[in-house]
């Protein structure tokens, strides 16, 4: 026997490339050459590197063995151990002491004993390990596969026999201890071709403790995003729709479209069929969503007209879509058509097309987008599905088309900043949309709140029947100058012209009340408001050393333009949400929409202090006041709506506005603004918020919200309303947390004083009315999120969601992350003073 030995000091690397042609084996000097010239004879397309402390040749025996810290590289796989043998007489890699086989793709396998043929394919592995870690949803996940055995076939299908499957870390205290979950198979097969792992014989364990078997399933391997195959079942229960189970079925169908069928079986309505198809095209992308049902028991449902309890059929097809012309355009859509209001929450489908929570309605949108360097174009039309019992949809309007325009750019000769700025828009509806003053002039028409009399005084018109077009181009100019003082000049100026086209519809419904607030024929009006003003700005800085400095800063604006025109003539369709604050104070225009102008000369002035300070220390406080100087005051005079009035600019000198912030820190912040009386200082508005983290201190956070507004009679709004919305959580551990929320309604007994709302046995001496609360419990770890949550839906939710008293929600959730997710809903029937 020759034995030649080789000792390499540091970390010795031999490389070889591989020859064109077949190289007998005996002729080999390195284990490089030796195990390349056998896995890729003749391809001379990969290169071996191998890195030992010592490499050892046995000619007697044939085989070459190197040891200490070895690493052997070749096509994207690693082979890492403490002694790696070679036998040129059978091809076979024998790898010995913390074996560690890296593919290309990052997943580790480690193993006792490894015995690999020379491209490191195929083979056996002793007390195999193997660790996959990918990224699902934005949060790493590791998978874990162990076995005392295993046999690796031409790197592509590992089979584990008596393996065991998990996503959860091991104890690091006791790791023989059973992690939270894990499957244990006879035998587990991954395939990664097919990106599939299959269990045969396999038992689900919580704990160590058995809790579910089954004979044979399949899962997608953890690095897939999409795969054909069934999803995860969800169950659901309600007296409306009894007990009912989905298993979804997605059909990947090819790389850019899928479809996803979800059946689901309600034991009182039975089949509840839905589909969604994706498509993703080479300049965008578009789904289609179908659902339907042929129901059992339509008399489980309200009847008409406060739900669908006379409907054999129900559904909904909903469809999506965003295409880019090129970089600067795009065009997409979002439409709904629904067989009625309360499908969607009846049955628990999720829709895009869905608004706000108190406020519910569908809304489908088509439009057309562009975007420059410095301008921007909107297009697109509305139309509005009511989803509310109480509302009539023949009173929603249909909008096409809106079109916004914004453009600016720096003039060359006078500087500052130039503004462009379009609005068309374009509305119908079928029946004139009132809203009565007091309690006393209310009645219906079918569901719609109405009036008695049709008179101003006591009568407002949220919508007028027929079609209004409205056109709107606004010019200004705006320029900051900073006098050698440090005192701020702001000149601005700018133009405005409306056309408007009136088209009332006075037939039908209560149309014919129209005339009593506008004129009967058809109208062109015109309108412009032209207007310059100054503000100014002189802060004053001083500094706090190492803690910060402060800002005092007095503000004054000055806008001078003439009286608003055409004030209870014209329609008001945008411009009702009329707030005035501290984030208005300065507006050039404080109207939200382009329906109304502000007119006359108008001063507003207020002083603001800034403290800035060192571990994000932050606070602000501003107090202001408006004035009209000359002209009529815009807000003074109600339109048809009556925007303006009880908003605390009605009068000459406005109510104080003010605002006080600070954030000692980015763990907690407080906030409050609100608006007081110009005369007696009581407060018209407050809004105040805190939020709070006490982490690291305590494992808790909070945050509480408080409103209060005062009656506005003149507005539809004849009493006080007042709200507090608290919520917390507390982590109880790294995993383990509690969260609730609580919605107090501080002004509902005051409906008690009121004779019409006698059936809804209000105790007047309940001044804080629980509306709605949540609590829930959940659990997250690496490898299972759990939650539990019990909620109460305020009663004006559910009363007009077509179903009877379900204003109980109790939900569970569970996921074992790269395995499945199943999911439970019930609702159960409150009280009827809930």
């Amino acid at each position: 026997m020759r034995r030649l030995k080789t000792t390499i000091a540091t970390s010795a690397v031999a490389a070889a490339l591989l020859a064109a042609g077949s190289v007998p084996a005996l002729a080999q000097a390195t284990l490089n050459e030796a195990i390349a010239g056998r896995a890729q004879s003749g391809s001379g397309q990969d290169r071996l590197l191998v890195d030992a402390k010592e490499i050892v040749y046995d000619n007697d025996k044939n085989t070459i063995a190197a040891s200490g810290d070895v690493q052997m590289n070749y096509q994207g796989r690693t082979l890492q151990a403490d002694r790696v043998t070679y036998d040129r007489n059978t091809g076979r890699v024998f790898a010995e002491g913390n074996a560690r086989l890296t593919d290309a793709s990052g997943t580790v396998a480690t193993g006792d004993r490894f015995e690999l043929t020379d491209d490191f394919k195929n083979g056996f592995i002793d007390s195999l390990r193997v660790v996959q870690t990918t990224v699902e949803q934005g949060r790493p996940l590791t998978t874990r596969f162990s076995a005392p055995r295993a046999e690796r076939a031409e790197g592509e299908t590992t089979t584990f026999e008596r393996g065991t499957y998990t996503a959860c870390e091991p104890c690091k205290d006791n790791p023989e201890r059973p992690p939270l979950w894990q499957v244990k198979a006879a035998k587990i097969i991954h395939n990664n071709s097919e990106r599939t792992i299959y269990y045969e014989d396999a038992t689900l364990e919580l704990l160590g403790i058995p809790v579910a078997y089954l004979p044979y399933f399949w899962t997608p391997d953890p690095t897939v995003k999409r795969k054909t195959g069934f999803l995860s079942p969800r169950y659901i229960y309600s007296t409306s729709i009894g007990y009912g189970a989905t298993v979804p079925f997605f059909w990947a169908i090819a790389p850019n479209y899928d479809l996803t069928i979800s059946p689901t079986f309600l034991s009182r309505q039975g089949l509840l069929a839905q589909a969604e198809w994706r498509h993703r095209l080479e300049n965008g992308v578009y789904t289609v969503r179908a659902a339907g049902i042929s129901q059992q028991e339509p008399e489980a449902f309200l009847q008409p007209p406060y739900g669908a309890g006379d409907r054999d059929f129900r559904g909904s097809l909903e469809t999506t879509g965003l295409f880019y012309i090129n970089q600067n355009w795009r065009w997409g859509w979002d439409i709904a058509l629904l067989s009625d209001k309360w499908f969607l929450s009846n049955y628990k489908i999720r829709s895009e097309s869905l608004s706000a929570y108190y406020i519910k309605e569908s809304i489908s949108t088509v439009y057309l987008q562009g975007q420059g360097d410095r301008s921007f174009f909107d297009m697109r039309g509305y139309y509005f599905q009511t989803l509310s019992s109480n509302e009539w949809q023949k009173q929603q309007p249909v909008v096409a088309p809106v079109l916004d325009y914004n453009k600016r750019f720096t003039p060359p000769t006078i500087g500052g900043e130039f503004a462009l700025d379009v609005n068309v828009t374009s509305l119908s509806r079928e029946a004139a949309q009132y809203d009565p003053l007091s309690i006393a002039n209310t009645t219906y028409f079918g569901v719609a709140q109405t009036c008695v009399v049709f008179d101003p005084a006591s009568c407002l018109v949220r919508g007028i029947s027929g079609s209004t077009s409205r056109a709107s181009v606004t010019a200004s100019w705006r320029r900051e100058f900073i006098d050698p003082i440090g005192q701020v000049w702001t000149p601005f100026a700018y133009v405005r012209a409306d056309s408007f086209w009136i088209s009332p519809d006075f037939n039908g419904y209560q149309n014919a009340q129209l005339g009593n607030f506008i004129d009967a024929d058809d109208d062109y009006l015109f309108r412009a408001m032209p207007a310059v003003g100054l503000e100014y700005r002189y802060p004053f800085i001083a500094s706090l050393g190492t803690s910060g400095k402060q800002i005092l800063e007095p503000i004054a604006q000055v806008i001078a333009r003439p009286n608003e025109t055409g004030i209870g003539s014209l329609p008001n369709e945008d411009a009702q949400s009329l707030v005035f604050d501290d984030t208005s104070l300065f507006d050039w225009d404080k109207f939200s929409g382009y329906d109304r102008v502000e007119g006359g000369v108008r001063a507003n002035v207020g002083i603001q202090y800034t403290v800035t300070g060192a571990d994000d220390f932050y606070a602000n406080v501003l107090f202001g006041q408006s004035y009209q100087l000359a002209g009529r005051n815009s807000f003074r005079q109600g339109d048809l709506a009556n925007v303006g009035l009880d908003s605390g600019l009605e009068s000459r000198a406005s109510d104080y506005v003010g605002r006080f912030q600070i954030s000692p820190n980015a763990n907690f912040a407080f906030v409050t603004r609100a608006r007081f009386d110009q005369e007696t200082f009581d407060v018209n508005r407050i809004e105040a918020g805190f939020r709070a983290n006490f982490n690291p201190y305590l494992p808790i956070s909070t945050s509480l919200t408080y409103a209060r507004y005062e009656a506005q009679p003149a507005i539809g709004f004849p009493m006080r309303r007042e709200g507090l919305l608290g919520s917390a959580r507390w982590d109880i551990s790294p995993n383990w947390y509690v969260t609730g929320s609580v919605l107090l309604d501080l002004d509902r007994y005051l409906l008690a004083r009121e004779s019409q709302f006698a059936s809804l046995d209000i105790d007047p001496d309940e001044v804080a009315y629980v509306s709605g609360m949540s609590l829930g419990l959940g659990y997250m770890d690496e490898c299972t999120i759990f939650s539990v949550s019990y909620s109460v839906t305020p009663r004006e939710v559910v009363r007009n969601s077509g179903e009877k008293n379900q204003n109980h929600t109790i939900a569970f959730s569970l996921e074992f992350r790269s395995l499945g997710e199943v999911g439970y809903t019930q609702n159960l029937s409150g009280t009827d003073d809930e």
